[in-house]
């Protein structure tokens, strides 16, 4: 199962260098995203992420994210989107990050009770604080189980998504492994097809000088679907 093949890669992904410093920190991190259909099969999703850093305690990024989309299939979406990433920089000038993306969002079917779905981006990034493009992937592997036997519901959520650099740029970015995100929590319909989604996120990220980032993540998303 090409599914299954991927396992090893975030197996891998998680795993730090030899000797590397864990740098740990406390995060909160906040999603409103508005998605659904303009006209036939053209679609859209708008996002805004404020997140929280150094224990909670400051700004550390706010991110703007809008994308069109053509459903091709009822399983398959695909997308090309924008975003703008500010990130305020304590007794220094903000960085702002701009970023194109595209994006393919599958369906791919029921795992027992529940339902497998991946989502693949491929980003293009522009730095103020540099002047080369990064490249980066995005492979993101979500699983959502129905807690009753009827569907209806809080449902069990779980994802991981891996990052991986294909190039070096003069603002920082390495070849290779960039980061995993793994999250564990509920997916709770508010109304309509309205969703809550609300738990635990570790991110694991491949910062500098052989540094591992371990952030501990509050993570609340809001989906109003139209």
């Amino acid at each position: 199962m090409r599914i299954a093949s991927l396992l090893p890669l975030a197996l891998l992904a998680v795993a730090a260098p030899a000797r590397a410093e864990i740098v740990p920190d406390a995060h909160v991190w906040v999603n409103l995203t508005s998605m659904g259909s303009l006209s036939g099969k053209l679609i859209y999703f708008a996002e805004i992420q404020p997140r929280l850093y150094d224990n909670s305690e400051r700004l550390g990024q706010l991110l703007i994210r809008p994308a069109i989309g053509w459903q091709v299939s009822p399983n398959l979406a695909l997308y090309q989107g924008y975003a703008h990433i500010a990130q305020p920089v304590k007794g220094a000038r903000d960085i702002n990050e701009e970023r194109s993306f595209q994006q393919a969002t599958w369906t791919i079917g029921k795992v027992g009770r529940g339902t497998l779905s991946s989502r693949t981006r491929f980003e293009q990034r522009w730095r103020s604080d540099g002047a080369d493009i990064g490249f980066r992937l995005r492979e993101m592997l979500r699983y959502v189980h129905p807690l009753h036997a009827s569907g209806k519901g809080p449902k069990a959520l779980v994802y991981a998504e891996a990052f991986l650099a294909a190039n070096d740029t003069d603002w920082g970015a390495r070849k290779g492994f960039d980061q995993l995100r793994s999250f564990a929590g509920l997916e709770i319909p508010v109304k309509g097809r309205t969703t809550v989604e609300a738990g635990y996120l570790n991110q694991r990220v491949n910062m500098t000088g052989r540094r591992i980032g371990d952030n501990h993540v509050v993570s609340l998303s809001l989906f109003v679907r139209h």
